[in-house]
């Protein structure tokens, strides 16, 4: 392991540059003109109270997202990348679609924990309609949002149907993401040992 580990300075900007992007830029951009605009047309009160709403969710978002990024990055170093993408180079048909699927349903939590393992999968190489069938799955079949939310709002009748329905939803999202005729590509940006 002492071959592994990174030597010298760590370059924190150029970090930061590869870790946000030019959309959280965007963001953080568009975010800055929509408070300069709440402040002229609403006033200094409206400024204050949406600035200090907005500090109480960062307060409570973030450390979720920290520690969802830190599991990610855990899991990423722990998981038997080798195997785990000859397994998805294996199961490249509909069945890898249904496990997609079957695991986006039982991923719990959030966006925080669901795109950080979405990050994973692709940095496995999973195609497009896993990435897909993954993300729809967690969006539309969440076990724990079904027993969070669903059955004790609209009763377990409405939360089975309801599931029962959006069952093949997933696998038909896959199945179209890969026939659309668009190309994603992700960047890896770990260093091959070979480079090291």
């Amino acid at each position: 392991m002492t071959g592994d580990a990174p030597t010298g300075p760590i370059d924190w900007a150029g970090l930061v540059r590869s870790g946000l992007g030019k959309s959280f830029w965007l963001f953080v951009a568009f975010a800055a003109i929509m408070a300069i605009v709440c402040y002229l047309v609403l006033g200094p009160n409206a400024f204050e109270d949406a600035l200090g709403r907005n500090t109480e969710l960062l307060t409570g978002v973030l450390p979720r997202v920290v520690a969802a990024q830190l599991l990610a990055g855990f899991v990423w170093v722990l998981l038997p990348r080798e195997r785990l993408s000859a397994f998805l180079q294996r199961n490249r048909g509909r069945r890898a679609l249904v496990i997609a699927a079957a695991v986006g349903a039982i991923t719990p939590g959030g966006p925080a924990s669901a795109f950080p393992f979405l990050a994973i999968l692709a940095g496995l190489r999973a195609d497009i309609g896993v990435l897909v069938a993954y993300i729809t799955s967690w969006a539309l079949l969440g076990v724990q949002r079904i027993i969070v939310w669903d059955m004790p709002f609209m009763g377990v009748d409405f939360s089975l149907m309801r599931f029962l329905i959006g069952i093949p939803l997933p696998i038909l999202a896959g199945i179209v993401a890969r026939r659309l005729p668009l190309t994603v590509s992700f960047e890896d940006h770990e260093p091959r040992r070979d480079q090291q």
